[in-house]
């Protein structure tokens, strides 16, 4: 399943798109603009004064191609054009001229500014932020594809000989069934993007009704407003997480079940679950973790988990490049596919 890196990045590399790195700053991120550079899987725009990042790059003995790397000040005249477009869309907030021009000074607003505006394609950040400041701003400015609709944030775990999408791990703590139903089909439709036939599996401490308890009929309701909504896609639930993944398991715990212990998508009852486990699969498992991934957006912005090396951030430009793309990707043995 390792193969699956090197097929999102060849579809990155057929259609290049512009990816601001808003934390120049930090040496992971130049260390990761360079190998993008070099694997052509995206255009890394970075964010910080230019003779400042050259400076981190040459005491760190970075080697970065800063000739065909493009920097925009944060001190520039961009600045100015930002906030003037950040007061209009937040004046009916209370927000005031003087604050737009103080708050696009802070580096993921500023980059959450050119997604908006159409000037980059997507952004990435979070090597030094927690996951709030880098989603706050695109609530604000760029809103979800739908109004009232949440955001939430899926990992891909990659193992030796099984790939599985886990949601939500980054976001909404205490989802109830109306919510925990948009995160499994936004998640599906996250899997399709990357021409994965979605699998979907509600997890619970429960098995199709072996425990009654509010957080288990939580899941089995939203497991039914998926199927009312969304009859195309393969979904079971409530089931324990062994039900899910192990097909002697869900033969006898749940035999009528539509994924037949073959789930390579959990949808985990609160954030706890979610993002405890997929800390385990990767630690204590091996897993590769790229993510999370923010679903429910208009635009592509990801967030790093803080602990990220360079590689997951070159991992997760790229699916963010793929994610950009307007154009679905064209994936054959998906029937849903365009």
């Amino acid at each position: 399943m390792k193969k699956f890196i090197k097929q999102v990045k060849s579809l990155a590399q057929k259609n290049l798109h512009r990816i601001v790195l808003p934390e120049g700053f930090e040496p992971r991120i130049l260390k990761a603009a360079a190998t993008v550079i070099k694997e052509k899987t995206a255009i890394p725009v970075l964010v910080g004064d230019p003779d400042k990042l050259r400076k981190i790059a040459k005491d760190l003995n970075i080697r970065v191609p800063f000739e065909k790397l493009e920097i925009v000040n944060p001190k520039s005249k961009k600045k100015e054009k930002y906030a003037e477009e950040f007061y209009r869309l937040r004046k009916h907030k209370g927000v005031t001229e003087e604050q737009a021009l103080k708050i696009v000074e802070d580096i993921n607003y500023f980059g959450t500014m050119m997604v908006y505006l159409d000037e980059v394609d997507g952004m990435v950040s979070g090597t030094t932020y927690p996951t709030a400041d880098t989603i706050r701003p695109a609530l604000q400015i760029i809103k979800t594809k739908e109004k009232f609709h949440k955001v939430s944030g899926v990992f891909f775990l990659i193992l030796d000989n099984r790939l599985l999408l886990f949601a939500d791990t980054a976001v909404i703590i205490d989802p109830d069934s109306h919510t925990l139903a948009d995160i499994a089909i936004d998640t599906a439709e996250t899997a399709r993007k990357f021409c994965l036939e979605p699998k979907v599996a509600m997890l619970s401490f429960s098995t199709a009704g072996s425990a009654h308890h509010p957080d288990a009929e939580k899941v089995k309701e939203a497991t039914a407003i998926v199927k009312s909504r969304r009859p195309d896609l393969i979904i079971d639930g409530e089931m324990q997480v062994d039900t899910a993944l192990v097909p002697e398991v869900s033969r006898r715990k749940f035999p009528t079940s539509a994924l037949k212990g073959d789930a390579n998508i959990l949808i985990f009852p609160n954030l706890g679950a979610g993002n405890i486990a997929y800390k385990l699969v990767e630690r204590l498992a091996g897993a590769k973790a790229i993510g999370p991934m923010l679903q429910g957006l208009k635009k592509p912005v990801n967030d790093l988990s803080r602990g990220c090396n360079y590689k997951d951030i070159v991992n997760l430009i790229a699916f963010t490049s793929v994610e950009a793309q307007v154009t679905p990707v064209k994936c054959k043995h998906l029937k849903n596919s365009k």
